[in-house]
């Protein structure tokens, strides 16, 4: 997924100039998404009613859907990987961190956002997979959410400044 992000965020870096009549709209682009998710995911941090957490829907969500499906526990351990492959790549697809990576792409060096978003999921599937259960129980959601959008908001700001 990053890289296929990655290809997309270096086509719309690759419109030609006179389309695009001198201006670098792919910068444009990029830091609205940037402003946009920054914003969207703090409010929807400042929505999150303390006792019902986002993430505990997801998780019986996920185990319901797990438990309906016995037949992917009897399947071959290559078949088992490559439905989980087309699971995660259904729900990546067009997310955040997908339409981020391809806003960086287009804005900056592909080589250095490959490594980077590579980097970073590696990171957060591993804390997923190893603490995620853990690290909800003790980390807001609101605090996530709040740090995520700012994070967000500093990327619109740096591209932007590198823009103007």
């Amino acid at each position: 997924m990053t890289v296929l992000s990655v290809v997309i965020g270096q086509v719309f870096n690759a419109v030609p100039s006179g389309i695009t009549q001198g201006l670098p709209i792919d910068d444009y682009v990029a830091v609205a998404a940037f402003a946009f998710f920054g914003l969207k995911t703090i409010k929807e941090a400042w929505d999150i009613d303390e006792g019902n957490s986002i993430m505990d829907e997801e998780l019986a969500d996920a185990e319901e859907a797990v438990e309906s499906s016995n037949n992917i526990m009897d399947a071959s351990t290559g078949a088992q990987i490559l439905s989980i492959f087309g699971l995660v790549f259904a729900a990546e697809f067009g997310d955040r961190s997908f339409l981020s990576t391809i806003a960086l792409s287009a804005a900056q060096n592909p080589f250095s956002v490959a490594a980077g978003a590579v980097a970073a999921h590696a990171i957060a599937t591993g804390i997923a997979v190893l603490g995620g259960a853990y690290l909800a129980q003790n980390i807001s959601e609101k605090v996530i959410g709040y740090v995520g959008g700012a994070l967000f908001l500093v990327f619109a700001a740096t591209t932007a400044y590198g823009v103007f």
